[in-house]
């Protein structure tokens, strides 16, 4: 089975908890090729919802960059940050929050609840089958047999919770039990344009990550 725990907590308290657990950590600080499930990961090439032609590197890009505030609309410039940094745009720096615009140049904005349905968490399921089905593939064998302890700083399940940020480890766990939410909204994948600079980048994290977590 896969339970979601706080990364914050002492592994030797998550263990305590569920012995013989195997802990696998799924932010941007993992050391080994899970953090390729972090949404800040850089896999390039991302379809950018309801709108035709523009791709990020990574999941938070898309997130960040569609959000409009008091002074400021959206920042395209976020969709090719592949540094996992100086991603997040705050309300102390642009002013209050009016919502997530439906696209790069659509006219509607998206509540935080409904951007999370038609945005994040669509995008985030695009991932998960184009770019990490090998991982989640591994997850599904191993979580058989052996309890599964997704690390996540977030463990907020609930889509409709808006005090609290949504945990994309809940979003891995309900992908692999078959029930993860939203899924007919699911971007469709627009015409290539990553740079050939770009290909390699992305090649050449890939061939750097070992994918043996679950090796006995």
């Amino acid at each position: 089975m896969i339970i979601i725990e706080s990364k914050r907590k002492k592994p030797a308290t998550i263990l305590k908890k569920y012995p013989d657990a195997i802990l696998a950590d799924v932010t941007s600080g993992a050391k080994d090729g899970l953090r390729k499930l972090s949404p800040f990961y850089p896999h390039y090439g991302i379809p950018v919802p309801f709108s035709e032609g523009y791709t990020a590197t990574c999941v938070e890009a898309i997130w960040q960059g569609l959000k409009v505030f008091e002074g400021c609309d959206v920042d395209t410039s976020l969709f090719q940050n592949d540094t996992m940094k100086g991603l997040k745009r705050t309300v102390r720096r642009y002013g209050k929050p009016l919502g997530h615009r439906k696209g790069v140049n659509g006219k509607e904005l998206l509540g935080y609840i409904e951007a999370r349905k038609h945005i994040y968490i669509p995008t985030y399921k695009w991932v998960l089958e184009n770019k990490v089905a090998d991982i989640i593939e591994r997850l599904k064998v191993a979580s058989k047999t052996k309890t599964i302890v997704l690390l996540d700083y977030d463990t907020n399940a609930d889509v409709e919770n808006a005090k609290k940020p949504l945990s994309h480890a809940s979003l891995i766990k309900a992908y692999v039990e078959g029930i993860y939410p939203y899924g007919e909204n699911v971007p469709v994948e627009p015409k290539e344009n990553m740079s050939l600079q770009q290909k390699k980048k992305a090649k050449k994290k890939d061939n750097n990550i070992q994918l043996d977590l679950f090796n006995d």
